[in-house]
């Protein structure tokens, strides 16, 4: 069988050495992942994060999300990820990661077009704007309908991978027949324990790619923390650092290899 392929989603330094010493693949670069899943990282990280991934070929993937909330984009806020992209394309990254919907829930093609257009010829990735579509197979054959596009990151329009086997495997069927060279990339849910089945069932209808973050909040160093004070987050956001897991990683690569 073929190998699988493990992207990680990081936000740090920290998380890029920790997901690559684990085994991983590709990563996708964002900021803010405990937050709202993310947003467009800053030029700084990325060029720090370069200095970890370069010497050791791991390709990065930036996010081009300009705020948290849905994915229906004003106009001005389709200029700012445009000059994103031409910004980032000028400092070497590999591959870029976003997803626009229409009001009505659909993927809106044109504007997609115009991102990916934009970032060529690097790859593309439609994100999880795909799971907050009205439909999934209409959604599938609109992101098809666009030249240019690599792959997509979807949980299956569901809230994990595990739970939502049928959808991906309705979509992997549906690529396969349409022979439109478009991976389908599983994400959300991905750890130790799920990535056995989820294997078990994808890797016979072409599974190649994985995506995981392995995050969670670790306690910050801080000391003192004024009692009733925060930056509005709540919880563990506002005194906690958000860190991918490097043994998570680690074993879920460990698996992978076993089964394939």
């Amino acid at each position: 069988m073929a190998r699988v392929l493990i992207e990680v989603c990081i936000d740090s330094v920290e998380s890029a050495m920790n997901a690559i010493r684990a085994g991983a693949n590709r990563l996708e670069l964002c900021g803010n992942l405990g937050l709202g899943g993310g947003t467009t990282p800053s030029l700084g990280l990325l060029k720090a994060i370069q200095k970890v991934a370069n010497p050791r070929n791991v390709p990065i993937c930036v996010m081009i999300r300009p705020r948290v909330g849905d994915f229906l984009y004003s106009d001005s806020e389709l200029e700012v990820m445009l000059e994103d992209i031409r910004i980032f394309s000028e400092h070497g990254v590999q591959g870029f990661v976003f997803g626009v919907l229409t009001e009505e829930g659909r993927v809106d093609v044109e504007r997609t077009k115009r991102l990916v257009d934009a970032s060529s010829p690097a790859q593309v990735c439609f994100h999880r704007a795909f799971d907050m579509t009205r439909d999934a197979k209409e959604a599938i054959n609109d992101v098809m309908s666009i030249d240019g596009m690599t792959r997509i990151l979807t949980s299956g329009q569901g809230k994990s991978v595990p739970e939502s086997l049928g959808i991906l495997s309705m979509l992997f069927e549906t690529t396969r027949s349409a022979q439109a060279g478009l991976v389908v990339m599983p994400g959300s849910g991905i750890n130790p324990s799920t990535v056995g089945h989820v294997l078990e069932r994808l890797l016979p209808l072409g599974l190649s790619e994985l995506h995981l973050s392995a995050g969670g909040w670790l306690e910050g160093g801080m000391s003192f923390r004024r009692e009733g004070m925060g930056m509005g987050v709540g919880g563990s956001g506002d005194w906690g650092i958000w860190q991918t897991n490097e043994r998570v990683v680690r074993e879920v690569r460990s698996r992978i290899e076993t089964a394939t």
